[in-house]
């Protein structure tokens, strides 16, 4: 597939990773529809991207707002052959903390947004993805997980975390197996530090620290690398059923 010919849905996407996809997307002559709950930064991304841009309020929790919105940006697009699941949350916290045992609903709001509203999107995109015409090698489309490094080496306060993004690479090569007969590849991305919207409300000094622990190139990643990734990803077929690490060659410690 052609990147040129994308009809993305990204999840996320007014700012950070998801926003960085969705402007690659329509710098190469794609089309994108971004999902998010902020409204106001959605519309004005979706604004500053141009024509081929919508913009589409949607909680991801939500089946029924999944399935109106994957359905909108269909229509709006004349299909989908490409989902990018960027929406999340870090639910940060101990499992014993300082005001006592981490609360459940705590835990349980970090997997149905990270975990359960990744596999609303995949479904709801792949229902509609089943009916493309196929391209080389029968190829109707691809669905990209956001994991993460703490799937790996989750640091101390990120147990739901690192839960949903263990979660998210585990359920890549299964959906990729069972959406081969379709032509729709799965891949997850399990990217390190990266220069986020929430990395920027750290100070700067700790910023530059996060960076120096990274082995080369010592600095956080940037969004663009990331939607350079789904690009290539996008391009390569035989990239199916796989987590790709985009670290740094980082490996987390403790804390």
């Amino acid at each position: 597939m052609r990147f040129q010919d994308a009809k993305a849905v990204v999840t996320g996407a007014a700012s950070g990773l998801g926003r960085a996809t969705a402007a690659r997307v329509i710098q190469a002559g794609g089309k994108v529809a971004l999902l998010d709950l902020q409204d106001a930064a959605g519309q004005a991304a979706a604004a500053a991207l141009g024509t081929q841009a919508s913009f589409h309020r949607c909680d991801v929790t939500s089946e029924a707002e999944v399935d109106a919105s994957m359905q909108a940006a269909a229509q709006r697009m004349q299909g989908i052959n490409l989902l990018v699941n960027c929406a999340g949350v870090i639910g940060a916290g101990r499992v014993l903390g300082k005001q006592g045992p981490m609360a459940g609903d705590f835990f349980a709001r970090v997997v149905r947004i990270n975990l359960f509203g990744t596999f609303l999107c995949d479904k709801a995109a792949a229902s509609i993805m089943q009916h493309n015409d196929p391209v080389a090698d029968g190829e109707r489309g691809l669905i990209i997980h956001t994991s993460s490094v703490a799937a790996y080496e989750g640091q101390i306060g990120q147990a739901a975390y690192a839960a949903t993004k263990a979660a998210v690479a585990g359920m890549t090569l299964p959906m990729a197996r069972e959406l081969a007969r379709f032509g729709i590849r799965c891949v997850a991305i399990a990217p390190g530090t990266f220069q986020t919207a929430m990395v920027e409300q750290i100070p700067q000094d700790i910023q530059d620290s996060l960076g120096k622990q990274v082995p080369f190139p010592q600095r956080l990643g940037r969004p663009e690398e990331f939607a350079q990734l789904v690009q290539n990803i996008f391009e390569l077929p035989m990239l199916n059923g796989e987590t790709i690490r985009l670290d740094g060659a980082i490996r987390m410690g403790p804390q």
